[in-house]
């Protein structure tokens, strides 16, 4: 550790675009902002009003602003936002080619949940094709069809970053498909995956078929750690695990985008819960899905000390019950966020 570190002196500048949104948003970018300058750590925020009305009043420009910030930054927050007419995430993702999705899902102490097992799931989600791509379309009067799309090289960076992870965590892969019945589809998802690992040979990989992956889960979920799947898998799976952990509103992810050799170009960190529009404004919002999404972002940038003490300070509070009104507290949301600015100091690096 460099004597800078050591002594909690500020480090090298980390730029990031702000994805400032609606509802709620206001109030989580508070508490972040208030985070980081308790933080050994300068940042330097460009904030984009990604707010409803400004989407909708300035329409592609507001895009074409956002996503020209962030392939300069490569990095990026972003705050629940309203979708009205068009989906502010399904734009990114195009606009800024996201093929992958990391969402951690991990059991809190001091959480009432109705799960009594400990669950530590790590799912990465190839965040492109599936049958989400194309709307369908009907076929006379009684039938729909729509078209499923498996590409290989979203399965193989989605692979490499799975296993990328693994190596890091010392953990195991399981890659689960229904590659026996979608023999085409998830059969090219799996062959993909089989292909990468031929590069982690240190990483133990296993296979389920997805039905039995939940089932499995929720019987025995200590067996399972990095969990790799296709898109609408990972959309079914990441709710199920959040409700596992006991609730929607904690989550957090990151969505990633790759060069041709599948190294990450542009990485942003957001809470999977929503606007909460009936709460907004009355300081009563929890803010620790956004903390810990921004407690993966330094992570990404290789300070995994200050995301881990933030992760140590925010888990702390809510475990010993000093936490906001939704997960058992009495706090509000700033006095929740003072908790964890706090705590800070017993856990960041000296």
């Amino acid at each position: 550790m460099t004597d800078q570190k050591r002594t909690g002196e500020k480090s090298k500048t980390i730029e990031l675009t702000e994805l400032a949104g609606d509802g709620i948003g206001p109030e989580l970018r508070k508490a972040v902002h208030r985070v980081a300058d308790a933080l050994p750590i300068d940042f330097e925020f460009r904030p984009i009003d990604w707010s409803v009305k400004t989407r909708e009043d300035r329409g592609d420009a507001s895009i074409d602003e956002a996503v020209e910030s962030m392939e300069q930054t490569h990095l990026a927050l972003k705050y629940p936002t309203v979708t009205r007419t068009r989906s502010p995430n399904a734009l990114l993702r195009r606009r800024c080619n996201f093929s992958v999705i990391y969402r951690p899902a991990i059991s809190i102490a001091g959480m009432a949940s109705n799960f009594k097992e400990n669950v530590n799931l790590h799912i990465v989600r190839v965040a492109t094709g599936g049958t989400y791509d194309d709307p369908g379309q009907t076929v006379g009067k009684d039938a729909a069809v729509s078209i499923r799309m498996v590409e290989r090289e979203p399965c193989a960076q989605a692979a490499t970053f799975a296993f990328e992870l693994a190596r890091q965590k010392e953990m195991c892969v399981t890659s689960s498909s229904k590659h026996t019945i979608q023999k085409v589809t998830d059969g090219l998802f799996e062959s993909v995956v089989t292909d990468i690992h031929q590069n982690y040979k240190d990483v133990k990989l296993n296979s389920e078929l997805f039905d039995a992956l939940l089932g499995k889960i929720i019987l025995t979920p200590e067996q399972y750690q990095i969990v790799l799947v296709l898109n609408e898998y990972g959309d079914f799976l990441s709710d199920m695990a959040s409700g596992l952990v006991g609730s929607l509103g904690t989550g957090a992810s990151g969505n990633f985008a790759f060069d041709a050799q599948r190294q990450v170009t542009i990485a942003m960190f957001d809470p999977a819960g929503g606007t909460a529009p009936d709460i907004a404004g009355r300081n009563m919002a929890n803010p620790t899905a956004m903390l810990l999404a921004f407690g993966m972002l330094l992570d990404h940038v290789d300070r995994y000390d200050i995301g881990h003490a933030l992760r140590m300070s925010l888990l702390g509070a809510i475990r010993d019950g000093e936490c906001t009104a939704d997960i058992g507290g009495k706090l509000s949301s700033s006095g929740f966020t003072q908790v964890v600015i706090d705590r800070l100091a017993d856990h960041l690096p000296r």
